[in-house]
């Protein structure tokens, strides 16, 4: 699997997209061995820096590239801050997030307070998510596309049919 690239015309940049669905272990001490292709496409996009936070609506973990982290931290510097709900987002919403690095050997630490939120076990799953990673339980995973299966055609609809072609 590879990274996509495309040129985004209107704004004259090179936009990148991470690929794939990687089955992994995760040993006692929260410690991940990114697979090989994972790994190359992080590295042909230069990334090695990385954010990792609670989902916002599934029981899994968000890894979000520093660049791409970035971009969503500038919009949400713009919430006024005297605004209740717009604190009580942004603490609920920042609670947990750590920074983390992919080591020489291609391994990553998950903090233990992340595994447990996230209820990983020793099987995970690491799914691209466009421009972000996502890590869940190798069963949770499993169970939520199952869930959604028979749902997934209207989902679709409901989200792509206004789209139109370009």
């Amino acid at each position: 699997m590879q990274f996509f690239c495309i040129f985004d015309m209107l704004k004259n940049n090179v936009v990148n997209f991470l690929n794939g669905t990687y089955y992994c272990k995760m040993d006692s001490k929260g410690r991940i061995m990114l697979p090989v292709e994972l790994r190359k496409q992080l590295s042909d996009l230069k990334m090695d820096s990385f954010v990792l936070k609670r989902a916002v609506f599934e029981k899994n973990l968000e890894m979000y590239p520093m660049n791409e982290w970035g971009k969503l931290m500038e919009k949400l510097n713009k919430l006024n801050r005297f605004k209740k709900k717009n604190i009580e987002f942004l603490t609920r919403f920042l609670a947990g997030v750590r920074n983390v690095n992919i080591d020489g050997t291609g391994r990553m630490q998950i903090p233990k307070d992340l595994v447990n939120i996230a209820g990983l076990q020793k099987e995970v799953v690491i799914a691209s998510a466009i421009n972000i990673l996502q890590i869940w339980d190798k069963d949770q995973y499993e169970k939520f596309l199952k869930e959604q299966a028979d749902n997934f055609s209207d989902l679709a609809e409901e989200v792509m049919g206004d789209f139109d072609d370009e």
